[in-house]
Protein backbone atom coordinates (compact mmCIF):
# COMPACT_ATOMS: atom_id res chain seq x y z
CA UNK A 1 0.00 0.00 0.00
CA UNK A 2 1.22 3.68 -0.39
CA UNK A 3 1.14 5.36 2.94
CA UNK A 4 0.56 9.04 3.24
CA UNK A 5 1.52 10.71 6.59
CA UNK A 6 -0.39 13.85 7.81
CA UNK A 7 -0.57 14.97 11.43
CA UNK A 8 -2.50 12.75 13.66
CA UNK A 9 -3.19 9.98 10.88
CA UNK A 10 -1.42 7.78 8.76
CA UNK A 11 -3.73 6.83 5.96
CA UNK A 12 -4.20 5.01 2.45
CA UNK A 13 -6.39 5.89 -0.38
CA UNK A 14 -7.35 3.99 -4.37
CA UNK A 15 -7.29 5.84 -7.05
CA UNK A 16 -11.01 7.06 -6.66
CA UNK A 17 -9.23 8.98 -3.37
CA UNK A 18 -11.94 6.10 -1.25
CA UNK A 19 -9.82 5.55 1.88
CA UNK A 20 -8.53 1.62 2.25
CA UNK A 21 -7.13 2.09 5.53
CA UNK A 22 -6.18 4.44 8.23
CA UNK A 23 -4.83 5.24 11.68
CA UNK A 24 -5.99 8.01 13.89
CA UNK A 25 -3.68 8.94 16.49
CA UNK A 26 -3.52 12.43 18.90
CA UNK A 27 -0.63 13.53 20.74
CA UNK A 28 -1.14 13.85 24.89
CA UNK A 29 -0.01 16.06 27.07
CA UNK A 30 3.04 13.86 28.12
CA UNK A 31 4.61 13.81 24.45
CA UNK A 32 3.00 10.34 23.82
CA UNK A 33 0.84 9.05 21.04
CA UNK A 34 -2.62 7.55 21.61
CA UNK A 35 -3.77 5.38 18.91
CA UNK A 36 -7.73 6.41 18.98
CA UNK A 37 -9.04 4.41 16.08
CA UNK A 38 -8.19 2.19 13.19
CA UNK A 39 -10.05 1.51 9.71
CA UNK A 40 -9.60 -1.11 7.27
CA UNK A 41 -12.16 -0.21 4.47
CA UNK A 42 -14.75 -3.28 4.46
CA UNK A 43 -13.92 -5.16 1.35
CA UNK A 44 -10.18 -5.51 2.55
CA UNK A 45 -11.44 -6.39 6.00
CA UNK A 46 -9.78 -10.27 6.74
CA UNK A 47 -6.48 -9.32 4.61
CA UNK A 48 -4.44 -8.56 7.25
CA UNK A 49 -4.05 -5.12 6.19
CA UNK A 50 -4.79 -4.12 9.77
CA UNK A 51 -1.69 -5.55 10.95
CA UNK A 52 -0.29 -3.50 7.95
CA UNK A 53 -1.69 -0.16 8.90
CA UNK A 54 -0.48 -1.04 12.75
CA UNK A 55 3.15 -2.14 11.54
CA UNK A 56 3.18 0.78 9.61
CA UNK A 57 2.34 3.43 12.61
CA UNK A 58 4.95 1.34 14.78
CA UNK A 59 7.53 2.01 11.89
CA UNK A 60 6.60 5.87 12.13
CA UNK A 61 6.92 6.24 15.73
CA UNK A 62 9.84 4.38 15.60
CA UNK A 63 11.63 6.80 13.35
CA UNK A 64 10.01 9.66 15.02
CA UNK A 65 11.27 8.48 18.88
CA UNK A 66 8.19 8.23 19.76
CA UNK A 67 5.93 5.73 22.26
CA UNK A 68 2.37 5.41 22.11
CA UNK A 69 -0.68 3.99 23.84
CA UNK A 70 -3.73 2.68 22.39
CA UNK A 71 -7.41 3.46 22.99
CA UNK A 72 -8.37 2.10 19.93
CA UNK A 73 -9.05 -1.60 21.05
CA UNK A 74 -7.50 -2.72 17.84
CA UNK A 75 -4.24 -1.06 18.33
CA UNK A 76 -4.18 -1.84 21.53
CA UNK A 77 -4.91 -5.76 20.96
CA UNK A 78 -1.64 -5.44 18.01
CA UNK A 79 0.31 -3.79 20.42
CA UNK A 80 -0.07 -6.44 23.00
CA UNK A 81 0.60 -9.61 20.43
CA UNK A 82 3.63 -7.36 19.02
CA UNK A 83 5.04 -6.43 22.10
CA UNK A 84 8.32 -8.20 21.49
CA UNK A 85 8.86 -6.36 18.14
CA UNK A 86 7.79 -3.26 19.10
CA UNK A 87 8.77 -2.78 22.93
CA UNK A 88 10.84 0.44 22.09
CA UNK A 89 7.86 2.35 20.79
CA UNK A 90 4.98 1.19 23.22
CA UNK A 91 4.57 3.03 26.64
CA UNK A 92 4.83 1.52 29.74
CA UNK A 93 1.01 2.82 30.41
CA UNK A 94 -0.13 0.15 27.70
CA UNK A 95 -1.31 -2.04 29.75
CA UNK A 96 -2.97 0.10 31.89
CA UNK A 97 -4.88 1.79 29.05
CA UNK A 98 -8.82 1.81 29.15
CA UNK A 99 -9.47 0.60 25.34
CA UNK A 100 -12.68 1.98 23.51
CA UNK A 101 -13.39 2.61 19.76
CA UNK A 102 -13.33 5.94 18.55
CA UNK A 103 -15.65 5.40 15.13
CA UNK A 104 -16.06 8.45 13.55
CA UNK A 105 -19.07 6.89 11.55
CA UNK A 106 -16.83 4.23 9.57
CA UNK A 107 -17.48 0.89 10.53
Amino acid sequence: MNWKFENNRIYSEDENSEILAEANFRQKENGEIDIEHVYVNPKLRGQGVGGEVMATVAEHLRKEGKKATASCSYANSWFRKNQKNYEDVISDGLMDQAVACNINGKH
